[in-house]
């Protein structure tokens, strides 16, 4: 059985995700579609030209929408990200043309026999997964946003670093849209399996400071570089191989909340069938404050 790949949208971060995924070896196959047709043949090129130096063999395809139709995964990475800059950095600034692109890529996706897990990293995330789900008809299950996969990492990072210890030492949840109004839910963050609340009281530390840096982590990436795309591609990837491995993961993802009526993020069981199961948090009231404002504010600009 081989594990087929593709990513539509060859920018900084879809070139990313491929070059993760070649390098790795997490896939037999690679489709990379790209309406710039001179830059994806030569982002394919200098992939075959780097396997001769890796342990891998990736077979990579291009701009071929029915090399799609047996894809365990496809990866949208369409947007327009340049459009995020200013004093008042808001996602929704690439509401409009990332829609037009995600309409026509629905379009060309639907007229394929495309049946897997469609992951969304396109911006605003959740309104943009949303999106895909209507116009494709994926079953809601199979399509799914990076969501807060990637704030819940600049979460950890942050309290990593202010508690000096491995990112990977910190758990719990960011929640609610990809965007302004994302929020860490401290009552679910532990530090080595203590509550960080605990912790940062003991050592004088303020969340509220640690959660702005949180939330303001892409924006800093943005305005260093003129883009984003390390952080978000590997957690794309991240979910991509927790779909083709039938991981059985638990992550906060995009995905569709009936309680809310929207896409937002939550944590779900992410396996070979999208999400598997929904899970819920005993939140206090607070946060489910906030989780209801932020699914009022993704409502709000669906509409």
């Amino acid at each position: 059985m081989t594990r087929k790949i593709g990513i539509i949208g060859m920018g900084n971060v879809g070139a990313a995700c491929a070059h993760y995924i070649v390098a790795c070896g997490f896939a037999d196959d690679l489709v990379l579609i790209d309406e710039n047709e001179q830059k994806v043949q030569a982002d394919a090129l200098d992939f075959e030209d780097a396997m001769a130096n890796l342990p891998y063999h990736t077979n990579i395809t291009i701009n071929d929408y029915h090399q799609l139709d047996d894809a365990d995964v496809v990866i949208s990475s369409v947007g327009h990200i340049k459009l995020l800059g200013g004093d008042h950095p808001n996602r929704f600034a690439e509401l409009k043309p990332t829609g037009s692109d995600v309409a026509n890529v629905a379009q060309k996706l639907k007229q394929t026999a495309f049946n897997g897990v469609l992951i969304v990293i396109s911006n605003p995330n959740d309104v943009m997964t949303s999106l895909y789900q209507e116009l494709t008809g994926l079953p809601k299950a199979q399509v799914i946003g990076t969501g807060t996969l990637l704030d819940g990492a600049r979460m950890k990072r942050a309290v990593g670093k202010a508690f000096a210890v491995d990112p990977r030492s910190v758990t719990g949840y960011n929640l609610g849209e990809h965007g302004n109004s994302q929020f860490t839910a401290w009552s679910t963050v532990k530090v080595m399996d203590q509550p960080v609340a605990d912790l940062a009281q003991q050592n004088g530390l303020d969340l509220a400071q640690i959660n702005e840096d949180v939330r303001m982590g892409g924006f800093t990436v943005f305005n260093g570089k003129g883009y984003t795309n390390y952080g978000v591609s590997t957690a794309a990837v991240r979910l991509a191989l927790a779909v083709i491995n039938d991981a059985h993961s638990e992550l906060p993802v995009s995905n569709y909340r009936s309680e809310y009526g929207v896409y937002l993020s939550y944590p779900a069981i992410i396996g070979r069938g999208g999400v598997l199961k929904q899970l819920q948090l005993d939140l206090p009231q607070d946060e489910l404050d906030k989780l209801q404002a932020s699914a009022d504010y993704i409502k709000k600009n669906l509409q």
